[in-house]
């Protein structure tokens, strides 16, 4: 089965950001003989006079590589399509105490919609970026698999993708891993070789997470109870929180209690109370299995066997983790682990690989255990 790269001379169009890895792709897609043009997408507004998205940074990096790699680089402002196919739905999900990944949406609505439709419209055959994964194909269709680099490998975000989407897609690092494109990167003298990369959502930047939410969610104190319901102190607002976080509790010392690390164990919202443990392994933190919303399949075809076994991720850079399908319908699907799982976080995806492949996943709705 061929990585699906190994084709004739094409007019590709490759999501320049201004980072390293998005500019050797563009360099391995010139090495490969095809026409290469590069496009910079902006995908927020607010803020950029403070300096948090460094759009103009990052394109004033884009611009410089592409001069130097001799392509043209086209810009395009998707925010209004980022605020109505991203942003809302994060919001969305916060307000209903679920933890959403925005670059799981991101992937599907912007740069595997939105920039696809814009590529193609400039008489692309397909578009390419700098994501660390691998897509194949026979005679089955397009198949999405792990990349070179396992700890750079992104199929997680990039599992609601489907088979029209990476049929036009391209992944010129998936054989490459991270020090080797650092490497490429420094052999080419490209402006951004040493560019430190980016972490987190661009939207948020380098300000803490919870005064960025507290602009769009209301502000709404309450206690903070350990799981025999002492108080030790108060949070500032449910939404702010998520299963297992351990920083940013702002509790100290507890009189009374053993000096060990505290985890939110679970969000009582009929009370407005969060519930903390101090056991990184307590009983709250750990689940047998879990009911999940919207399950999507790569291939288009959902599994109809069932036990159906395969790997599974709950987060990104995760080891694959052995369980069971037991029930698939159009609406959800009912997973369980082979070992007990922690902090399985709803409005986070459970990602399903058979072998090196991704198959798809679903947003988590609820853990559950089996006692």
């Amino acid at each position: 089965m061929d990585t699906f790269d190994c084709q004739s001379p094409q007019r590709i169009i490759i999501g320049l950001s201004g980072g390293v890895d998005s500019a050797v792709a563009a360099h391995l897609l010139i090495e490969q003989g095809h026409q290469v043009e590069a496009l910079f997408m902006k995908n927020w507004e607010e803020d950029d006079r403070a300096g948090y998205c460094a759009a103009a940074v990052d394109l004033a990096d884009a611009q410089a590589v592409a001069n130097q790699l001799g392509i043209r680089l086209h810009t395009v402002n998707f925010a209004t399509e980022y605020w109505d196919r991203v942003f809302a739905e994060f919001l969305s999900e916060y307000q209903a105490l679920r933890t959403p990944n925005p670059d799981v949406l991101c992937n599907r609505e912007i740069k595997f919609a939105a920039f696809l439709d814009h590529a193609l419209g400039l008489g692309a055959n397909a578009i390419a970026t700098g994501h660390y994964a691998r897509i194949t194909q026979d005679a089955r269709g397009f198949h999405l698999r792990l990349c070179a680099d396992a700890e750079k490998d992104q199929t997680y975000f990039l599992h609601l993708l489907n088979q029209s989407q990476l049929a036009q897609a391209r992944f010129p690092l998936h054989s490459q891993t991270k020090p080797q494109i650092r490497a490429i990167a420094q052999q080419l003298k490209l402006p951004n070789a040493t560019k430190k990369d980016s972490t987190g959502i661009c939207f948020i930047g380098e300000r803490r997470f919870r005064n960025f939410l507290a602009q769009y969610l209301p502000h709404s104190p309450g206690p903070i109870e350990t799981v025999e319901g002492v108080r030790i102190g108060e949070h500032q607002g449910l939404a702010y929180y998520t299963l297992g976080q351990r920083q940013g509790l702002g509790i100290g010392g507890v009189a009374n209690a053993r000096e060990a690390a505290w985890y939110v164990a679970a969000k009582d919202q009929a009370r407005n109370t969060l519930i903390l443990v101090q056991n990184s392994q307590h009983p709250l933190l750990m689940a047998h299995g879990l009911d999940a919303l919207r399950p999507h399949w790569i291939s288009g075809a959902a599994p109809t066997t069932f036990p159906f076994s395969c790997l599974a991720r709950l987060r990104h850079r995760q080891p694959l983790q052995q369980c069971d399908i037991l029930s698939v319908d159009d609406d959800r699907c009912v997973v369980r682990f082979a070992t007990a799982q922690r902090a399985v976080a709803p409005g986070q995806s459970v990602v399903f690989y058979r072998a090196d492949e991704c198959l798809g996943g679903a947003v988590i709705e609820r853990s559950w255990r089996d006692n």
